[in-house]
Formats: structure tokens, C-alpha cells, sequence
């Protein structure tokens, strides 16, 4: 039986991370890069995401930057916190490796598809995306996928880890019908993302499914070519 995991209170839970870890360093780095991006605007204004900024624009680190800046102060609180928590969880399962190619890795990725979608979207390219939340709710709904049907503890509620990423994912489209889902592009893409990140397995796995297909497809061809031996007809056995 898996051990029950908490979030937001209760017994039974993984604890808080060293703030030396790298769940802390990515909590404390999106804190720095929000308050930055606040008191100076010029400098929020190149460090989010605007597609149009990156392509034709060339401004090619805005991907790698947007994750660490929230321009509301809820998404500053809620960000860190997510990260710092349900982040250093993940860390405490995954290892330091891991966390950064999911969560950083995914934002990143999130920002370059969004940048992709608006040469198809012009009204995307004008549009500011900061990304501390988007790399939030990859490690939200991360953590919950990870502990699937196991049992988690959200502020004294027992739910199941896939009701948990449920919320996380519930979260996107609730913000997606309060506004318009040209803001939650990169969040959108983050859930995607995340799931095949979490339950598609490693690259290596990925590719060894993808081997493993083309193998059955193989299998498969080549018995159409196989001809059933007849018990009627003796000479039969020597066809195949």
C-alpha cells in the first residue's frame, strides 16, 4: 500500500524541501525574476514571453525567461509555492535531474510551441505571457500523475494523485473561460506536455515503444505471406 502524500496540510506528508534544493532555487528564481520584472518594467517587458518578440523578432531567450516571471501578485505567492512544495515533492521522487527536464524543460518547451502556434495566430504575437504559473502547474499536475490512483491529502481532503492533477488541469480552463484562451496558450501546452512527460515515460522509452511498433507492423506484414498447412494434403508441411 503507497504511503498517503499531502498537500496544503494534514499528516502523512513528504515535507518541505532544503531551501537548497532545486524545487527552492526555482521557487526563489521566479520570485527574483517577478519582483525584477515589476520595478523595472523596461526589463519584465524582454524577459516575457511575446511570440512576435521572439520570431521575427529574435529576441530567442524570452522562452527561457518567461518561467520565471508572474506579474499579479497571486501568481508570484501561488508560483513559488507550487514550485517550492509540490515541486521539492517531486524532487524528493524524481531526483534533481529529472525535476529540471520536466518542469523547466516543459515551460520552455511550452514557450517555444506557443511561438510556433502564433505563425499560424497572428493575435498570439503581441501577446505578453509570463510563465511562473506555467511552470506551476507542471509540477501540480506532475506530482498528481505521478501518484495516479495512490492516495494524497489537499488542505485535509483525501483525494486520489489523478483527481489532484484533475484540479491543476481544472485550473487552465477555468482561466481559459474567464478570459480567452489565447492567454492560457502556454498553459494548454503545458498540460500536454507534462501528461506525455509523466506517463509516456523517458525519451529512451518513448523510443523503445516506437521500435517495438514498427517491429509488430513487421511481424505482421510478413504473415500475410504465411500460408496455413493442410492436414488433408501431407506435402503442405514443406510450403513455409
Amino acid at each position: 500500500m503507497r504511503p498517503m502524500r499531502s498537500f496544503g496540510g494534514g499528516g502523512g506528508g513528504v515535507g518541505f524541501p532544503s531551501v537548497e534544493s532545486t524545487a527552492a532555487r526555482l521557487a526563489i528564481g521566479l520570485v527574483v525574476g517577478s519582483v525584477l520584472s515589476l520595478a523595472v518594467r523596461s526589463v519584465g517587458a524582454l524577459l516575457v514571453l511575446t511570440p512576435g518578440a521572439v520570431f521575427p523578432g529574435l529576441m530567442l531567450w524570452q522562452p527561457f525567461t518567461y518561467g520565471f516571471v508572474e506579474l499579479s501578485p497571486l501568481g508570484i505567492i501561488f508560483g513559488a509555492f507550487a514550485l517550492y512544495s509540490i515541486g521539492g515533492g517531486l524532487e524528493m521522487s524524481w531526483g534533481s535531474k529529472r525535476l529540471l527536464w520536466v518542469v523547466l524543460g516543459g515551460t520552455v518547451l511550452a514557450g517555444f510551441l506557443t511561438v510556433l502556434l502564433s505563425l499560424f495566430f497572428p493575435q498570439l504575437r503581441a501577446m505578453p505571457y509570463p510563465g511562473g504559473w506555467v511552470m506551476g502547474t507542471i509540477a501540480w499536475v506532475a506530482y498528481g500523475l505521478s501518484i495516479g490512483r495512490g492516495q494524497t491529502n489537499f488542505w485535509g481532503i483525501p483525494i486520489t494523485g489523478n483527481v489532484f492533477a484533475g484540479i491543476g488541469a481544472f485550473f487552465v480552463l477555468l482561466n481559459s473561460l474567464a478570459g480567452s484562451w489565447i492567454s492560457q496558450v502556454p498553459e494548454i501546452f503545458a498540460l500536454g506536455i507534462t501528461f506525455i512527460a509523466v506517463r509516456g515515460g523517458s525519451p529512451r522509452t518513448l523510443m523503445l515503444r516506437l521500435q517495438h511498433w514498427r517491429l509488430q507492423r513487421q511481424l505482421r506484414g510478413r504473415s500475410r505471406h504465411l500460408r496455413v498447412i493442410s492436414e488433408e494434403r501431407p506435402d503442405d508441411r514443406y510450403l513455409n
